[in-house]
């Protein structure tokens, strides 16, 4: 497994984010919200700051992802899953955070509310042409397999 060095920035009082076991992919990462909790209503959405400013190394990409806790017993879900934060972004990470259950929902300054992977990528570099490749599934699309 590899490691890397990445540089951060925590202006929040709140531990880094961190792994909550030796086999875990993501880190639990904090809302920062030292004036207020945030009440969520059904529906409604809310970018919620952590306190977090980092420098990833070029190559990577840090993943924001739902927690399954809070998706479970809540309905709490990010509006943009996985969300994207890229090697050259230097402002504060934020967390668009939905409530999709009948119930308002409380984010409370130094609760859990998200998921930190961080991954490396490859870019693309697009060959333009006429044709491609044939395979047995051709363009069936969504649910062209049927339903069992």
């Amino acid at each position: 497994m590899e490691t890397i060095k990445v540089k951060i920035i925590n202006k929040s009082h709140h531990p880094l984010p961190s792994y909550a076991t030796p086999g875990s992919a993501g880190m639990d990462v904090r809302a920062y919200l030292p004036d207020a909790p945030v009440v969520l209503k059904p529906l409604e959405r809310a970018l919620i700051p952590t306190g977090l400013y980092m420098q990833l190394p070029h190559g990577y990409e840090c993943q924001i992802r739902p927690r399954s806790g809070l998706a479970i017993r809540h309905g709490i879900s990010l509006v943009n899953t996985p969300g994207t934060v890229d090697s050259d972004y230097r402002g504060e990470i934020g967390v668009i955070l939905v409530n999709l259950s009948n119930e308002e929902f409380t984010v409370n300054d130094g609760e859990r509310i998200c998921q930190m992977v961080v991954k490396s990528y490859t870019r693309v570099d697009w060959e333009p042409t006429d044709r491609i490749d044939t395979t047995e599934r051709g363009d069936g699309a969504f649910g062209h397999t049927g339903v069992n």
